[in-house]
């Protein structure tokens, strides 16, 4: 069924009683939500549950809402080691260091949530941190030699696959 108003799908349903006879509206999700707040935040017919209603209508366009972005946030990639956000939610794990300035918005509250702070205070490892930008490099090089075989790109491979010999030694 398509909307009253436009001719996107019809996702709300609505019925009211005017003068006693019931009047049905087929909305979209975007009239629909112009039609519940233009009336004042209280829908024809007055009344607490009507009232409820109304902010139970609120409350699953937000939520719909809310998916919609989650799922725009879960394309977003890695451009280092090409892990996206569904993938971390999924696994619970970062691909790579760099996921953390990726997904920096993301991870902060929870980061905080988890530990109560978003800074290290405790002790660093004594080894150098060259060896972890160097484990971050093969990672890229390794996924852009995956990438450039899927398109049969056998020239770039095989250079990319020298680099990661010359890096792992």
């Amino acid at each position: 069924m398509k909307c009253q108003k436009c001719n996107k799908p019809a996702t709300f349903h609505i019925t009211e009683l005017a003068g006693g006879k019931p009047q049905e509206l087929h909305l979209c999700e975007d009239h629909a939500r112009e039609y519940l707040t233009s009336s004042g935040g209280e829908p024809a017919g007055g009344g607490s549950i009507a009232a409820a209603f109304h902010q139970q209508m609120i409350q699953q366009m937000a939520i719909s809402q809310t998916a919609e972005e989650l799922a725009v946030l879960d394309q977003q990639t890695c451009p280092v080691c090409g892990i996206t956000f569904f993938e971390f939610r999924s696994k619970g794990r970062l691909g790579c260091p760099h996921d953390y300035e990726c997904f920096k918005a993301q991870l902060e509250p929870l980061i905080l949530n988890i530990h109560g702070a978003s800074e290290h205070t405790g002790k660093s490892p004594g080894r150098c941190p060259r060896g972890s930008q160097n484990r971050t490099r093969l990672i890229r090089l390794r996924r852009e030699m995956k990438e450039a075989i899927e398109e049969e790109n056998y020239e770039r491979a095989s250079e990319l696959r020298d680099e990661i010999r010359r890096a792992e030694t």
